[in-house]
């Protein structure tokens, strides 16, 4: 037996003897509530630690646990056991009743549909004079009589602790099962979990059930403790006291759950002559341990209880584990003329490919092409409202993300999507076992846990991936890398007959890049259809079967890496049309605006850039080219400290930067114009426009918004229209002009041209021109290299976050490195 389980049987004895000796009804009643407070935080910590969902209204259930048990006792001379258990069914049914709507709103709209079912169940107590006895309540409840103790009280104590102690063992055994593992995924993220076949809402609603039903039954020996209830012991104050037991004691945790009851019931006694303060008492509590102890008073035994000895995969790993070859049958998928339209913007076109058994087949574009939609369509998480979508003799068209999932198809994140409260091991669990996870009551008596050891078989698919770490380690503290092998080994555990790959290389080194593009091989060589999204145009061109690509929605090619290569219309995407005559004389300025030295930065433990070098003169317009993912948005963020650098220095007119809240960077005179445009969609055009001279006080701000609407004239005719209501080409308008309001010493352009018709480029990038030469200083960031080069006076070409070529733009258009960078060739 664990250590958790001998100091449970020994808090268990003590509690008994407690029970058996209490020399009067005072501390039997003290006991007793301490019990049946535990058994609601069992309740509470299923909804709330391990589903994740916010209940302020469990006074109701506690309410009708009590009063059907009363009820049922009183008027039907029903014993205690069969109107406890009349208590439960009613609060368990209520309970899903509540949650099947109520879970489709998250949030605080969900705390507050429970604030009203709570305020429901108080007001129908108090209305319902005819049965519930209104304020008056019911009184002369009976106890249970189990071993005729005197006083009667001391039965019912006895019953309401061990009760609440089989509830904490529960509690643990449904931790290990895995119905508590599916919890703990819906509630880290219900967007993976669809994707392994798990039904977010009918899992919610039944933790919603089970939770209920704990409440209901303390309920129940609330009522046979006190001998009397009525509305006044059910009221929103309550359940506030009942949440705040958990958030005490330790979200999710059995320990939590029982230190967090004997604080809430001691704590009351301990200063009942200072009742007035009472809740400021509570108060000042709460906010010391969210402080000092933020993962509740109990996290230190938590740590001491669940430590594991660290468990790696097999050293040697096998050539294709059965695991991932279960399903496989050889199956090609067939997408045919698939296309979604999201208001006005058509995201994918007419778009058709075959997956074939046994080959990589990569999807490619610049940004916003819709290649993530198209993966989100083929793995249903939208629908496509044209075309076919087929895996083998399956029509998968219309399904949904669940039944894609259990047809077949796994799939990886553009941004890694693991579960981050379960270990690595666990996480694979969860795919082994898909969406049959058996009954939640065998999990509640603790029949069907997960295994004490890991299973070879999920042993065998990390070491096949490459993971080489503890198995046994939280999901959140990986290293980037062990993270995407994680994601990858969890998809292929669904024993996949397609398998989707997002953005796989993202963030990787070269030598994990090499090793991931051997994995993929292998993968596909086993049978397995791959379709692979990736940016690092190297590692697509050297593994791919296939290539399609994709532009503003449209599939403008699809063949061989060499045909891809080659093809004019791949090479217009990706670089750009002809450049206009948009350049102008070499300008020399020998006075630094901006210097950034050896910057590193990134998200959370994703290094995107990795020594970044890049001056940017007065005067001058530098431009920052590169493919997607590059970290080229990523310079643009740090620089104007919207992300904090990992390292590095960013200065301003010899200032740094770093460290200098966002806003401030704004007031110092640098003003970015964000990719996707982001104007503020609910305000007029001049509202937009006087947004941007936030920080001025002069008088010639309407004189800026002349100025505005005569370089932009499309927006003269709408400046009283909604923004949101503009054409993109307008919307971009729109946000240089309001960037252009705040006269910035410093204009920063992050992707311009993103969605915009080839025209509107045109005009936009003449317009560059003319900022360029009224003597604005201006970096830009920009996809489009050929209309980067013609309207910049110098260039850096980045490549995976670091900078691989700068120079006079003139020089750098003729540079093979470009071409390179952008298709691998």
């Amino acid at each position: 037996m664990k250590l958790r389980g001998w100091f449970g049987i020994a808090v268990l004895v003590a509690a008994i003897a407690a029970a058996l000796l209490a020399p009067n009804t005072y501390y039997l009643y003290t006991l007793g509530m301490m019990a049946i407070t535990t058994l609601v935080a069992v309740g509470l910590n299923i909804l709330v630690g391990l589903s994740g969902q916010v209940s302020i209204g469990h006074a109701g259930f506690f309410a009708i646990g009590a009063y059907m048990a009363s009820l049922l006792m009183l008027n039907v001379n029903w014993s205690f056991p069969a109107a406890a258990g009349a208590g439960i069914v009613a609060t368990v049914g209520m309970g899903a009743a509540v949650a099947a709507p109520a879970l489709r709103v998250t949030g605080p709209y969900l705390a507050m549909v429970t604030i009203a079912f709570g305020i429901i169940v108080e007001r129908v107590l108090i209305e319902w004079v005819g049965l519930t006895g209104g304020f008056g309540g019911l009184s002369r409840i009976p106890k249970p009589v189990l071993f005729g103790l005197q006083p009667a009280l001391r039965d019912v104590v006895l019953i309401a602790v061990v009760l609440a102690f089989v509830a904490l063992w529960s509690l643990t055994q449904l931790k290990q099962h895995p119905w508590g593992n599916a919890l703990q995924a819906v509630r880290d993220d219900e967007i993976a979990a669809i994707s392994l076949g798990l039904n977010p809402l009918s899992i919610k609603v039944m933790a919603f059930a089970i939770s209920a039903g704990f409440t209901g039954l303390a309920g129940a020996l609330f009522a046979s403790t006190i001998g009397f209830v009525s509305p006044d012991s059910f009221t929103f104050h309550r359940s506030i006291l009942f949440l705040l037991v958990v958030i005490l004691g330790g979200i999710g945790t059995a320990e939590g759950a029982l230190v967090g009851a004997i604080v809430l019931v001691l704590l009351p006694e301990l200063i009942k002559d200072f009742a007035d303060y009472q809740l400021l008492v509570f108060g000042v509590l709460l906010l010391l341990t969210l402080w000092l102890a933020p993962d509740g008073l109990t996290s230190p035994l938590k740590r001491w209880f669940d430590r594991k000895s660290p468990v790696a995969p097999l050293p040697t790993p096998p050539e294709m584990p059965a695991l991932i070859s279960r399903h496989q049958t050889a199956t090609a998928l067939t997408v045919k003329g698939v296309g979604i339209q999201f208001g006005g913007v058509r995201a994918v076109n007419d778009v058709s490919l075959t997956a074939e058994p046994g080959t990589v087949t990569a999807v490619i574009g610049p940004n916003g092409a819709g290649k993530t939609t198209l993966l989100n369509l083929i793995s249903g998480f939208y629908q496509t409202q044209t075309g076919q979508i087929q895996l083998g003799d399956q029509d998968l068209t219309q399904a949904s993300g669940l039944a894609i999932a259990h047809a077949g198809i796994g799939r990886t994140f553009q941004a890694t999507r693991l579960f981050d409260s379960l270990s690595v091991i666990d996480n694979l669990r969860i795919a082994a076992k898909g969406a049959p996870i058996g009954s939640i009551f065998s999990a509640l008596i603790g029949r069907g846990k997960a295994p004490e050891s890991p299973e070879k078989n999920l042993l065998e698919v990390l070491s096949f991936v490459g993971f080489t770490g503890n198995v046994h380690q939280l999901a959140a503290n990986l290293p980037f890398v062990d993270r995407r092998l994680t994601e990858i080994a969890r998809a292929l555990v669904l024993g996949p007959k397609l398998l989707l790959l997002d953005e796989p290389a993202a963030g990787l080194n070269q030598d994990d890049k090499q090793d991931l593009a051997k994995l993929i091989r292998r993968i596909a060589s086993s049978g397995i259809p791959v379709i692979l999204i990736e940016h690092d145009m190297g590692l697509v061109m050297d593994i791919s079967d296939q290539v399609v690509v994709l532009d503003s929605g449209d599939r403008i090619c699809v063949g061989s890496p060499t045909v891809v290569q080659r093809d004019p219309a791949v090479l217009a995407a990706y670089l750009g049309v002809d450049s206009p005559a948009l350049s102008r004389p070499t300008f020399v300025s020998p006075t630094p605006l901006l210097q950034v030295q050896a910057l590193n930065a990134g998200y959370d433990k994703l290094q995107v850039l990795k020594g970044i070098d890049l001056t940017v003169n007065s005067g001058e317009l530098v431009a920052v080219i590169g493919a997607n993912g590059a970290g080229k948005s990523t310079l643009m963020k740090s620089v104007t400290q919207l992300i904090t650098p990992w390292a590095g220095s960013v200065k301003f007119q010899g200032q740094s930067l770093v460290g200098q809240p966002a806003h401030a960077i704004v007031q110092q005179g640098i003003v970015l114009v964000p990719e996707g445009r982001q104007v503020f969609k609910e305000l007029s055009v001049i509202d937009n426009l006087r947004l941007g001279a936030f920080n001025r006080q002069d008088h010639a701000i309407e004189a800026d918004i002349a100025d505005v609407l005569a370089r932009f004239p499309g927006l003269q005719a709408r400046q009283q229209q909604k923004a949101g209501l503009l054409s993109g080409g307008e919307q971009q308008m729109l946000a240089i002009g309001r960037g252009l309001m705040a006269r910035p010493q410093l204009l920063l352009l992050d992707e311009p041209s993103l969605g915009l018709a080839p025209k509107l480029v045109a005009d936009l990038f003449a317009t560059l021109a003319t900022l360029r030469d009224e003597g604005m200083t201006i970096l830009l960031v920009d996809q489009m290299a050929s209309l980067a080069f013609a309207v910049s006076d110098r260039t850096y070409l980045l490549e995976t976050g670091q900078v691989v070529q700068s120079g006079s733009s003139h020089e750098m258009q003729q540079d093979e490195q470009v071409l390179k960078a952008y298709l691998g060739a």
